[in-house]
């Protein structure tokens, strides 16, 4: 009994070790920023601090989502980093699902729909596919990606965090995972098992959108970056649309960080030390999807360890 208390101490320990600020730089760790401004100002703020390999022409990866979706990022923040970032565009790839963003046709019109006026939107797999390594991947040893991702020299990864319905919870992995494959090929692969549009389940399609994200991550190197910002933090996707369940869990603020393990880690810790009535349907979604295996498989690819130093950019 006196050893089974001491582990359960020990677990105590290391989440509040987790989720608790710490302002201390390990030169071991990858640093995450924090601030719980959530707006166009603060979102640039952060982005301040992680932008210095950020270069050339510019992706900047968001979620347009479905048409009077609820809980898609404001415009007003998309547009202020946008403009902030120069010869940036901002990306999207075409939808699996049935939906209107399945062609670009239709994902124009939802462009319009939501707001994503202000600019021109790239389309990555308009112009068809194109195939990259997944370098260590068990279940892949290439991914379909946008053609057009070829056209950029950095990477922006800007997420809304939240819930998901088969991913347990969408961060930075899961955008880039999903959201750069093309809609016709590297979705289907992910998703798909046999004749089963959604076969792969569990912790399977945790590893497959993995693999799927290393392939960007090798792709662009250090020219990448992650901003996840926990707002609206549905235990649905953007991609439900106004069918979306109503948020339970208050904002919490925009993590950014050069390492795309930590931030998600990061941004877990977060959703993990709400109180229980905020946070329980959301861990509940997470768990009943194995959604942690995202997580322990990145660290598994070689991809990071999960661990990070998290410096609040607002004291």
């Amino acid at each position: 009994m006196k050893k089974l208390l001491t582990v359960l101490l020990g677990a105590l320990v290391l989440v509040a070790c987790q989720a608790t600020p710490k302002q201390e730089v390990s030169a071991n760790k990858p640093v995450v920023y924090f601030t719980r401004d959530i707006s166009p100002e603060g979102l640039v703020k952060i982005y301040d601090k992680i932008s210095a390999n950020i270069g050339g022409k510019v992706a900047i990866k968001f979620h347009t989502g479905e048409p009077h979706g609820p809980n898609i990022l404001p415009v007003p923040m998309v547009k202020a980093l946008w403009e902030h970032i120069p010869n940036s565009t901002l990306v999207e790839t075409n939808v699996f699902y049935d939906s209107p963003r399945q062609t670009t046709e239709g994902h124009r019109e939802t462009l319009k729909i939501n707001g994503w006026t202000f600019c021109k939107v790239d389309i990555l797999d308009e112009d068809g596919a194109v195939m990259l390594p997944v370098k260590g991947g068990k279940h892949f040893k290439e991914m379909s990606m946008g053609s057009h991702v070829l056209n950029y020299d950095s990477l922006v990864v800007l997420t809304h965090f939240k819930g998901h319905t088969m991913g347990g919870y969408g961060g930075s992995m899961k955008n880039i995972a999903i959201g750069m494959a093309d809609g016709k090929i590297g979705k289907k692969m992910i998703h798909q098992k046999g004749d089963q549009q959604w076969g792969y389940t569990g912790a399977r399609f945790q590893e497959n959108m993995a693999e799927s994200a290393k392939a960007t991550v090798d792709h662009f190197g250090k020219k990448i970056v992650y901003i996840n910002v926990l707002r609206r933090m549905s235990v649905d996707c953007d991609c439900a649309g106004t069918s979306a369940a109503e948020p339970k869990a208050h904002d919490i603020g925009i993590l950014a960080s050069t390492d795309l393990m930590a931030v998600d880690q990061a941004s877990l810790d977060q959703v993990y030390s709400l109180p229980e009535h905020e946070g329980h349907d959301l861990k509940e979604r997470i768990e009943s999807r194995e959604g942690l295996r995202q997580i322990s498989y990145m660290k598994e690819l070689g991809m990071g360890t999960g661990e990070y130093t998290l410096v609040d950019i607002d004291k």
